[in-house]
């Protein structure tokens, strides 16, 4: 049923959002030399390896690290992506990721490759047998203020109570805190 849930609704959302993604894409590329989007290497399912796309919101040649290792993160976040990663409208082509199998709408946000970590904690808590979402439990509960043993508690409490109700209830919180950019520090 989830799996039929993020098919249909990936594949609507990318239908409908295709104007949005477009002009979204011309005002990064606009913005900064570069591509549009940014793939980068993910923890998936079982701890799989896939590539992710984001809407690039930093500059080229930025280390590929999450951002709140960076030493000044703002000196790298361009203008664009500053408005795109507190809207959260950098996650759109994710879409793409929903529709061919390596996410979900809601699961834990995949880990950045070298987030090791972040893996470990999850792994040891069976996080990681669940499809990583575009948004989940632990985004809608703190985002990037919460600190990584409190994101893993979340991610495991919603392994333990996931349903397509709570799921419901995830999507609809995030459009909540992705329009009043809560909990985005970077």
């Amino acid at each position: 049923m989830k799996r039929a849930f993020d098919i249909i609704a990936s594949a609507a959302g990318l239908v409908l959002l295709s104007p949005l993604l477009a002009g979204i894409a011309l005002a990064v590329r606009l913005d900064s030399p570069g591509p549009a989007l940014h793939w980068s290497n993910r923890v998936g399912r079982g701890n799989a390896i896939f590539r992710m796309p984001k809407f690039r919101t930093m500059r080229t040649g930025a280390p590929n690290v999450a951002t709140h290792l960076l030493k000044d993160p703002d000196a790298w976040v361009t203008p664009v992506g500053r408005f795109l990663r507190r809207t959260s409208l950098d996650e759109l082509p994710q879409l793409w990721s929903v529709l061919r199998g390596d996410m979900s709408l809601v699961g834990p946000r995949p880990a950045l490759f070298n987030q090791d970590d972040l893996v470990a904690l999850r792994t040891e808590a069976g996080v990681h047998t669940l499809r990583p979402g575009v948004t989940g439990w632990a985004q809608v509960n703190g985002r990037d203020e919460l600190p990584i043993p409190k994101k893993v508690e979340l991610d495991a409490e919603y392994l333990a109570r996931r349903s397509l109700g709570l799921d419901l209830k995830i999507l609809v919180l995030t459009g909540v805190i992705a329009f009043s950019g809560r909990g985005v520090r970077h």
